[in-house]
């Protein structure tokens, strides 16, 4: 289990290493390695998710490791409370940035192996703290450095935990 502490409370995550190993191993690093602590929820889209885990709170991307083999393909989905990789349009391009599903967002999950059907690896589920997820949801946006959707209240991860 893993526990981000944010400015607005607890959230509570249990990884699926079995199904999404190298995703999982991947997050697990980055958490034990202190990446996440002093990065920010960046986007936040209500009733669809809520994203973090590659900005600091000035904005500024942060340097990540190589990119890992995208595994939306060994049946996990994105339903509400799941926690997924973020990636750019290329599939295996999920590095750091992760997203927590508020939604069941099945137009995510693995169609097919096309750049178009590959879907967002699911690897994990919020187990306690999904009033903390639906309050940072509830968040006003705005448009900051050019990003669209940025929370225009700042929600930190001040402390990542490992159990």
């Amino acid at each position: 289990m893993i526990i981000f502490t944010t400015n607005l409370g607890d959230i509570e995550i249990e990884l699926n290493m079995e199904k999404a190993p190298v995703t999982s191993k991947n997050f697990l690093r980055y958490c034990k390695d202190g990446f996440y602590e002093g990065t920010i929820f960046h986007r936040v889209i209500k009733d669809f998710m809520i994203q973090g885990g590659g900005f600091t709170e000035n904005m500024q991307e942060k340097n990540t490791r190589p990119a890992i083999a995208n595994e939306a393909n060994r049946g996990l989905k994105n339903v509400i409370g799941s926690i997924a990789m973020a990636r750019t349009d290329s599939p295996h391009s999920a590095t750091a940035q992760f997203f927590i599903n508020l939604d069941d967002n099945e137009f995510l999950d693995h169609t097919a192996t096309t750049n178009a059907g590959w879907g967002y690896t699911a690897f994990g589920t919020v187990t306690a703290g999904i009033d903390v997820v639906n309050m940072i949801a509830c968040s006003r946006t705005a448009t900051v450095k050019g990003h669209e959707d940025v929370p225009s209240e700042t929600i930190i991860i001040k402390k990542v935990v490992i159990k």
